[in-house]
């Protein structure tokens, strides 16, 4: 494990539910801002530990890509007290769905994001549009839906969106968009600090 005291780096260590336990009863964690826990085959019941530790309340940086988590594990994110401080969330590669979208769309937990990357979780134009709709999601800076379902409906809602006013960068590669009328609503989207949109 790399730890600075607040930083903790466990990429594709493997460590399961047991390791995630073992990590929340260690108090010497009790300052980590910066949480890395890529490919630990966490599940939801390892996100469960995570979001019931307050060994990890001072989390603003959490980074769960490819741990096989749902809709559930996503709404515990969104509802748990431990989890206020986040500013980036990465869930890249799981099966949060729309579902559970609309779970983070709709907690207090989100509006101090800045970052936040859905790629790879199946996410359609029901959950584009509950970000859109969202506002809880005014500070975020970073939006990543990279290979999603997400059709030109999904992406004109994004665009058109009222609250996402402090997004600078989209990115919405590998969805369900037709390029060509995609170009037409980037000519006339709405958000005022967008400086990248990602289509292909």
């Amino acid at each position: 494990m790399e730890s600075d005291g607040t930083k903790v780096n466990l990429n594709r260590s493997l460590i399961g539910v047991k390791g995630m336990q073992i990590l929340a009863d260690m108090p010497e964690l009790k300052n980590v801002k910066s949480l890395a826990l890529q490919g630990n085959k966490l599940g939801d019941e390892g996100v469960r530990i995570l979001t019931e530790s307050a060994t990890f309340k001072h989390t603003e940086n959490l980074s769960l890509w490819g741990n096989k988590v749902s809709a559930q594990g996503a709404r515990m994110i969104a509802e748990s007290p431990n989890m206020k401080n986040l500013k980036e969330l990465k869930l890249t590669r799981n099966e949060i769905g729309d579902e559970g979208v609309e779970a983070l769309a709709a907690s207090e937990n989100s509006t101090a994001l800045t970052f936040v990357d859905f790629s790879a979780n199946q996410i359609s134009d029901r959950g584009a549009l509950a970000i859109a709709n969202s506002p809880r999601f005014g500070n975020l800076k970073t939006l990543d839906l990279y290979n999603n379902q997400i059709t030109t409906e999904g992406m004109k809602a994004l665009l058109q969106s009222k609250n996402l006013k402090s997004l600078e960068k989209l990115s919405l590669v590998r969805n369900e968009i037709d390029l060509e009328k995609a170009h037409e609503l980037a000519k006339n989207q709405s958000l005022p600090n967008l400086r990248r949109l990602e289509l292909e």
